[in-house]
């Protein structure tokens, strides 16, 4: 008899056995079973431990939380889009508003038509990029969510830059609109008197009169003809009560012969103000205000002034 064995490595061996050997082995060989059932012998049998019922409870176990963490990890990005819907719906409204008030406010302002397109996206440009290559030739790709509120924030700053812009102008050329000389420095009366020489009513002779006279009743509002401060406000020789306004650029204006002051040293007034009552303060022979008006410490005539009607 010939037993040949095979290893892992595919090598062989054989054995030769003679007649004693052989019925020894084959006795040997089925004695084995016949004796282990005979014997209530329970040979090992191979089995793993991979899916007992244990295994089974831990998969199950680790599958339920890991759809909690699914559940947990949707809610939260259903909450995060509507917070971003939101932001989104406040910022276009906001956006709204702002191009509807800039609108306004370049009509109010009488700007050049096209200095301030609120409602047209701003201009951009430039050239093309040689260095990227095949930058042409890319697919559009509609930018992401956050990329979308990102550049409607950027909107809304560029608007909100506009409007300071512009609320500055405005400013500017109120100020300029306020500081302008314009009008009558009464809001009742009537001109008595003009500029230049007249017959001085108390000496009789002529003389050189360097401002204008609106007479009216004692009492009434005397005006600021322009916003600025208050450089007088006191008796003065011949003036008697005495109101005198910078307003800048070398304007200063003056009114006289008032029976109260409405405002003090340092005051600053706004265009149309009263500042006093009509009086007959001073030099004076009746109730009226003396108007003055100097162009860089020099007396003009205001009648061009009192003709203004404002910018």
């Amino acid at each position: 008899m010939k037993v040949i064995l095979v290893n892992e490595r595919g090598a062989t061996r054989s054995f030769n056995f003679g007649g004693l050997s052989k019925a020894l082995l084959s006795l040997c060989l089925l004695g084995l079973p016949v004796g282990a059932f005979f014997l209530g012998v329970n040979l090992p049998v191979t089995k793993t431990d991979l899916f007992d019922a244990r295994t089974a409870k831990a998969w199950e176990r680790a599958l339920r939380k890991q759809q909690q963490e699914i559940d947990e990890a949707d809610r939260e990005a259903h909450e995060q889009l509507a917070a971003l819907t939101v932001k989104l719906a406040e910022l276009q409204a906001r956006l709204t508003r702002l191009d509807a008030v800039g609108e306004r406010l370049t009509a109010a302002a009488n700007l050049d038509e096209g200095e301030f397109e609120f409602s047209a996206a701003p201009a951009v440009g430039g050239p093309e990029d040689p260095g990227i290559a095949g930058a042409s030739e890319l697919p559009y790709q509609p930018p992401e969510f956050l990329e979308v509120i990102g550049e409607l924030s950027h909107k809304v700053d560029d608007r909100q830059m506009q409007l300071n812009t512009l609320e500055s102008l405005m400013a500017n050329l109120q100020l300029e609109d306020e500081q302008f000389i314009a009008g009558r420095p009464i809001s009742k009366g009537w001109m008595s008197s003009r500029y230049g020489y007249r017959t001085d009513p108390f000496t009789g002779r002529r003389t050189w009169h360097k401002g204008v006279d609106f007479a009216g009743k004692m009492g009434s509002d005397v005006v600021s003809v322009a916003a600025g401060v208050v450089t007088w406000a006191d008796e003065r020789h011949g003036y008697g009560q005495l109101v005198e306004i910078n307003h800048g650029n070398g304007y200063s204006t003056r009114y006289g012969h008032n029976s109260e002051l409405n405002v003090g040293l340092g005051d600053v007034v706004k265009k149309g103000q009263v500042i006093a009552q009509m009086g007959s303060s001073g030099r004076s022979t009746g109730p009226h205000v003396h108007f003055e008006i100097f162009k860089n410490n020099r007396t003009v005539d205001p009648a061009s002034y009192i003709r203004r009607t404002g910018r």
